[in-house]
């Protein structure tokens, strides 16, 4: 599949047979290590865990969103070059995978056939993706969404920050970030925890088939 220069994407891919891809604290936390591999400068990256190859894609592609749940993962980048989110895909895949099925005594594929990603071609498909990437633990989750460990939206609300997930783009279209009056109804903290609809339905090519 070809994808465009400067285009945003939805990606999103689940474990083969709706298994696991995902079972502890330690597999998040590998497969979000690999992405801040990938996408940060690797001198900039503390020498115990800097990799022996270099791959280096911070100029070629942002991560502005992500969430990953037991079985699937959503991430929303920004690619500016056409063979970014190739790169970045293949590299994740072999390293995750690789990591995976070592740990848990596993051979064979570990995702559900090839990665799907989808353009992204309006300004409210855009906004709207970020509240439903951010929204997405809601049914395995009792806490407040922002305690959830594995999302970007503690980056939305200024809770944490991380320099390889680019969250200032999104958060542009609103006036602040967090509702702390609890009546700033145009904060992004409002749009995402205050929303009606069934995201599904509005975006219908997020099923994973």
């Amino acid at each position: 599949k070809s994808y465009i220069e400067n285009g945003y994407y939805h990606l999103l891919n689940r474990g083969v047979e709706k298994r696991p891809i995902f079972t502890d604290q330690q597999d998040y936390k590998t497969f979000l290590y690999f992405l801040k591999r990938y996408l940060s400068n690797p001198d900039s990256l503390d020498v115990r865990v800097r990799p022996v190859r270099k791959v280096d894609l911070s100029q070629e592609i942002q991560l502005l969103a992500y969430c990953l749940m037991p079985n699937h993962f959503h991430l929303l980048v920004k690619q500016a070059s056409k063979n970014a989110i190739t790169r970045i895909t293949r590299h994740l895949n072999t390293s995750y995978v690789g990591y995976f099925n070592k740990r848990h005594q596993r051979a064979g594929g570990l995702f559900q056939g090839k990665l799907k990603g989808i353009l992204v071609d309006t300004e409210p498909y855009l906004l709207y993706l970020t509240a439903y990437i951010h929204r997405n633990p809601q049914e395995i989750w009792k806490k407040s969404l922002v305690q959830y460990p594995y999302s970007s939206y503690a980056e939305y609300l200024v809770l944490r920050h991380t320099t390889w997930i680019q969250p200032q783009e999104i958060l542009s279209f609103f006036r602040s970030p967090r509702n702390l009056n609890r009546r700033d109804y145009l904060s992004y903290e409002s749009f995402v925890e205050n929303l009606k609809q069934d995201l599904s339905e509005i975006l219908e090519d997020f099923a994973l088939d």
